[in-house]
């Protein structure tokens, strides 16, 4: 099956590898620091930025009227990606896909080391994606700027020379699938259990704590006049 997927022994035989080599190939024309920043934010800064997301997502969730719900979904977003990489593991190992620095050695510039595992799918690609997907249930801005993040690391990944764009495509296509398909059952799930801390000592991680109401009389306006004070009953029989 990974012949399917992989590009052809010679150069320039397929369109995958056409586009690896010449994402790869934007290296060259870049300053040797700049090429390392990118290819540190492609494994780790990217998905640190996505787990942000999460973390955004969940404190806006804690603040909306029906918060269970909300940090139901967040928490689901969550628990999709590791089910999304967990998925990814068998698929790899079904697919054995060369890295397109093993298929094509000496023809890429690769700017990190990494192991000669199997490239499909990305798992940087399943996981930013399934995060975005799940935070986009939760909060259509948020979920746009997750997706962005997933599109960026997709990019950076054939950059540093370690995937095809199928690879990334795959693990879109994976990690969107995983989140929405077991999206009703898993929110069947999280959102009564999301109900039952938010009624134990546990509350603050569900609702953001609400101010109680002032008690007692209202103070008169800052320059205005004094409160009357109260007036004693009428003597009716007067």
């Amino acid at each position: 099956m990974g012949a399917l997927l992989g590009a052809p022994q010679a150069q320039g035989g397929s369109l995958d590898w056409d586009v690896v080599s010449s994402v790869n190939g934007l290296a060259r024309h870049l300053p040797s620091a700049l090429d390392s920043l990118l290819a540190f934010m492609g494994e780790y800064g990217v998905p640190l930025a996505s787990v942000l997301m999460l973390l955004a997502t969940w404190l806006w969730a804690r603040k909306q009227s029906d918060p269970a719900g909300s940090v139901a979904g967040v928490l689901w977003a969550g628990l999709a990606a590791g089910l999304a990489l967990v998925a990814n593991v068998p698929v790899r190992a079904l697919v054995e896909r060369p890295r397109p620095f093993v298929e094509h050695p000496g023809s890429l510039d690769l700017l990190m080391d990494h192991q000669a595992n199997g490239s499909f799918a990305s798992d940087h690609a399943t996981f930013t994606m399934a995060v975005a997907v799940g935070v986009f249930l939760v909060n259509r801005r948020y979920g746009f700027v997750a997706m962005g993040l997933a599109v960026l690391e997709g990019f950076l990944r054939m950059f540093v020379g370690v995937h095809y764009p199928t690879d990334i495509l795959g693990g879109f296509a994976l990690g969107t699938a995983v989140t929405l398909l077991l999206a009703p059952i898993a929110m069947a799930l999280l959102t009564p259990l999301a109900h039952s801390v938010s009624r134990s000592a546990l509350a603050p991680l569900i609702a953001h704590p609400r101010p109680r109401p002032a008690t007692g009389r209202r103070s008169a306006r800052r320059g205005g006049p004094a409160p009357l004070p109260d007036e004693p009953p009428h003597d009716l029989a007067a």
